[in-house]
């Protein structure tokens, strides 16, 4: 059977985001300024959050977790500590780790929800241990309860790397709200996409003013007169160009701002579609001979289709990936596999604890297609008698 093409990702704009586009270009105020401040309050507001801040995308928010938690003046992380991750994530989940001079600690996945197994949370944390940074994988949440209970139990800060999941929820709870940080993509195949942009939200005021001035060049301007990491003088002039922070120029545009009120408004609508697809997706695939799929965790928001060859199939994971090429069907691997077999692997001091068996699954014999914001239910449908007729 002949299967129309299904790309990776497809675009969630309409003429919304060029009219927020043109309002920028009539404004002529290209950098970030009004639309980028109401966007984070915006998103606070949607998320529950007490604060949001827009950066340049979702990487450049998990450096500045990182780095606004190195810079707390109570219980800072710091040279040397710990931090626990699972195997299967992005590189910019691990590379701030790194960046700041900590060493990662990985353990293995849940091979079923593919985010990190919490049982295996506590055997690996040790008196340097500081902090777990769980990604919530493909949409899908991880066991933020009980990691979070973990965390309490051990006085370890629990972030939340949730570029991938957006609008997803545990509990009723969105993700990203869990951890004392969260992040948040809004990259062009993520749920809303502000071309590129990144949020990070929290509930902590000293991380949220550490944040403002780490995101520009660790400067004051954007500080309130009265904050909580310096004095500010009365010299307007002074405060322009006052360095507190190694920081960073990770500030986003005008028009992703702009863009991202509008994207917000769809973001229900846009979840709801993509848990549509899910639906039919996993009717169709859940009981395949071939092929295990992720496992939802409360409320997931898919951010794509995973397929995992089951251990006792004679299918090579070349020849299926062959024959979706063939029908234009885009494929990627799940993440990065098992990033422990990364070359990179080797700049990043790190501890290994267990054995990473799920991970390694999910890099051999493992792949993912994109899910949408718009129907493609036919598509998947499609799919799945090709899988089926190749398979038997």
């Amino acid at each position: 059977m002949n299967i129309e093409g299904l790309p990776l990702s497809c675009s969630s704009w309409d003429e919304k985001e060029i009219e927020a586009i043109m309002r920028v270009v009539k404004q002529d105020r290209y950098t970030m300024g009004d639309a980028v401040f109401e966007f984070e309050r915006q998103f606070a507001r949607f998320f529950g959050s007490s604060y949001a801040v827009m950066v340049n995308s979702g990487s450049s928010a998990n450096l500045l977790a990182i780095a606004a938690l190195s810079f707390k003046k109570e219980n800072p992380l710091k040279p040397g500590d710990e931090i626990i991750v699972p195997s299967l994530s992005w590189a910019t989940t691990y590379y701030p780790v790194s960046q700041y001079g900590m060493k990662l600690v990985f353990v293995d996945i849940d091979l079923n929800t593919l985010n990190i197994n919490s049982k295996l949370i506590e055997n690996a944390i040790t008196p340097k241990t500081r902090a777990v940074f769980v990604p919530n994988i493909l949409g899908n949440p991880a066991d933020l309860i009980r990691i979070q209970q973990i965390c309490d139990q051990h006085n370890l800060y629990l972030v939340e790397d949730n570029c991938e999941s957006m609008g997803s929820k545990l509990n009723g709870r969105y993700s990203g709200t869990y951890g004392i940080i969260g992040t948040f993509s809004c990259f062009f195949s993520h749920h809303i996409s502000t071309m590129e942009g990144g949020v990070l939200t929290t509930d902590d005021e000293e991380l949220y003013q550490l944040l403002l001035s780490l995101r520009a060049h660790g400067w004051t301007r954007q500080l309130p007169k009265n904050n909580l990491l310096c004095e500010k003088s009365n010299d307007h002039f002074y405060e322009l160009f006052r360095f507190i922070l190694p920081g960073y120029n990770v500030r986003p545009l005008e028009m992703s701002g702009e863009i991202g009120l509008e994207q917000l408004k769809k973001l229900p609508n846009l979840v709801n579609i993509r848990r549509e697809n899910a639906r039919h997706f996993i009717e169709l695939f859940k009981d395949h001979p071939d092929f295990m799929i992720q496992q939802e965790t409360g409320e997931s928001t898919w951010f794509g289709f995973s397929l995992i060859i089951r251990p006792q199939s004679f299918l090579k994971r070349s020849e299926v990936l062959h024959v979706l090429m063939k029908h234009k069907i885009e494929t990627r691997p799940i993440i990065s596999g098992n990033f422990l077999r990364q070359p990179v692997i080797q700049y990043l001091d790190h501890r290994v604890v267990g054995e990473h068996v799920n991970s390694d699954r999910v890099h051999d014999y493992g792949f993912y297609i994109g899910n949408h914001s718009t129907d493609i239910r036919t598509q998947i449908e499609k799919l799945q008698n090709e899988l089926f007729s190749y398979s038997s």
